[in-house]
C-alpha cells in the first residue's frame, strides 16, 4: 500500500468519523435522553450514511484497504438500536456501493 493510498484511506475514515452518530447520539438513546426514532437522530444518520457512501465510492486502494471501510458492523449497531431499518434505502445503497467497490478492487 502506497503512502498516498494510506493517506487517502485515513482521510476517508476521518470524514466518516466526523459525523458518526454512533459515538455521541446512540449514547443519548441508551441514556433515555433521545428515542431511537427521533426525527433529528434519523436526519443525522441519513446524512452520515450518504457521507459514508461517498467515502466508499471515492476511496482508492486494494481489497485490504477497502475492508477497513466495511460499513457492516456500524450498520448492524444502528439497525439493532432501532435508529434505521435494514430495509432503509440509504442503508441498502451504502451496502451496494461497498459491495461493488470491494468486488472491483484488486
Amino acid at each position: 500500500m502506497s503512502e498516498a493510498e494510506e493517506a487517502a484511506l485515513r482521510q476517508a475514515i476521518a470524514t466518516i468519523s466526523q459525523s458518526d452518530p454512533i459515538v455521541k447520539l446512540l449514547a443519548q438513546v441508551a441514556l433515555g435522553r433521545m428515542k431511537a426514532g427521533d426525527a433529528g437522530l434519523r436526519a443525522v444518520t441519513e446524512s452520515w450514511l450518504k457521507t459514508y457512501q461517498k467515502a466508499v465510492e471515492t476511496a482508492p486502494g486494494s481489497r485490504a484497504m477497502l475492508a477497513r471501510l466495511d460499513p457492516a458492523p456500524r450498520l448492524e449497531v444502528l439497525v439493532h438500536a432501532g435508529v434505521v431499518e435494514d430495509t432503509n434505502e440509504a442503508v441498502q445503497s451504502l451496502r451496494r456501493a461497498f459491495d461493488l467497490r470491494f468486488s472491483q478492487s484488486e
